[in-house]
């Protein structure tokens, strides 16, 4: 039996209630939650947090979309798929994020793509390569903006084919996306060029690699060319120990995402001359968009920008544009938005694809060359994702049936 007193206090519950919920509504903001491996992975991540800052003040300056805008909570996934769970979890039923974006490691992307999978949650992965995540492993609700493992190593091929090397020797970081750099090289190198041989495979652990063991197992095999996957800290190490040792000389080296400046930055003088690699040489793209946004990245930062920028830009300015499409932030009505949405970038404009929710932006190929004293793209050509994406007709063999 309830008393007076506590129909009353049921009510006033009631009242603060609704009130609360009033004032939210009230602020007019859309919640958008983002996770990344901030404390791991600063070199990429600090410059991709200046970008999504920079898209989302540009977006609010405007008026924000569909009349509200953008408010950003974002969480450190401490470089571990449960922690990011976990934080997917908080932002969703905590902070009542209407979406999520982010994510830099490929396995802890593909967790939280199975958790987008099983909790109905929009998902835009900014910057995990593996294919799996718009393949093998897709859904419904996940869709990814960076051109991914197998469309920078497809770019690649062309290059390594010309050299006209016979034995391949291979190193890669021992987690998914050099897994999987490294499976996608050797079928396409092969289907290219059905004579060559892959004479030797080093997988250290993610940043831990052990350089001068790395190298010397290189050298022994005698390859003609190497396939390089390395990045961040584990690159530098590499390329002192190779440089140092003279792995490198007479030699080709194909490598993915060397010629990015927060990876080429800090090896200075000690840079890979005449790799050929996958990157981004914002100071000779001279693109009106791109020019754009340099000056405006510049005049906010008081720093150049890396591709991290670039990525965390063009990722919420994709879900303003997706918002804006689907008119509302309903998951369903946000994954038919999204299906086919182009958006413009620094990069020129891309779309992403309703049949595996993979985004066309492309990415940079050149050569790496010396220039005052530092590392830079040369000889680069801006390759569109389109060109060396599979069919629709072969995504569907990839992916799981909805």
């Amino acid at each position: 039996m309830i008393t007076t007193r506590q129909f009353l206090q049921i009510a006033f519950a009631g009242v603060c209630t609704v009130a609360f919920a009033q004032s939210a509504s009230a602020q007019g903001t859309i919640k958008i939650g983002e996770l990344n491996s901030y404390k791991m992975q600063p070199q990429f991540l600090d410059p991709y947090k200046k970008g999504w800052e920079m898209a989302i003040d540009e977006v609010n300056a405007k008026g924000g979309v569909l009349g509200k805008k953008l408010e950003v909570i974002s969480r450190d996934d401490g470089g571990n798929p449960g922690d990011a769970v976990r934080a997917a979890e908080e932002l969703v039923t905590r902070e009542g994020v209407s979406m999520i974006a982010g994510t830099f490691l490929s396995h802890i992307g593909l967790a939280v793509t199975n958790f987008a999978g099983q909790k109905k949650v929009f998902f835009l992965a900014a910057e995990p390569l593996t294919d799996k995540i718009t393949w093998q492993n897709g859904n419904n609700y996940t869709f990814r903006l960076r051109a991914s493992t197998y469309m920078q190593v497809a770019m690649l091929i062309p290059a390594a084919v010309a050299a006209k090397k016979k034995r391949w020797a291979l190193v890669y970081p021992n987690f998914e996306y050099g897994q999987s750099a490294a499976e996608n090289f050797k079928t396409l190198l092969k289907k290219a060029q059905p004579d060559v041989e892959f004479v030797t495979e080093q997988a250290p652990p993610l940043t831990k690699v052990d350089a001068g063991a790395v190298v010397q197992a290189l050298d022994d095999a005698k390859p003609d060319a190497i396939f390089n996957v390395l990045f961040g800290a584990d690159l530098s190490k590499f390329v002192r120990e190779g440089n140092t040792r003279g792995l490198f000389k007479n030699r080709t080296v194909v490598s993915l995402l060397t010629g990015e400046p927060e990876y080429l930055d800090p090896l200075k003088d000690e840079s890979p001359v005449g790799w050929i690699v996958t990157g981004y040489p914002w100071d000779k793209i001279t693109t009106p968009e791109h020019k754009a946004f340099v000056a405006a990245y510049q005049k906010k930062f008081n720093d150049y920008p890396r591709l991290g920028s670039i990525v965390g830009y063009v990722t919420f300015k994709s879900l303003a544009a997706g918002i804006a499409k689907a008119g509302s932030t309903d998951t369903d009505k946000l994954i038919a938005a999204f299906k086919g949405l182009k958006v413009d970038s620094p990069f020129g404009p891309f779309v992403y694809r309703a049949s595996d929710h993979q985004a066309t932006m492309g990415a940079y190929v050149g050569k790496i060359a010396l220039q005052g004293g530092k590392g830079v793209m040369v000889d680069f050509k801006y390759v569109d994702g389109a060109s060396v994406l599979p069919s629709d007709a072969e995504v569907k063999k990839l992916r799981p049936a909805p």
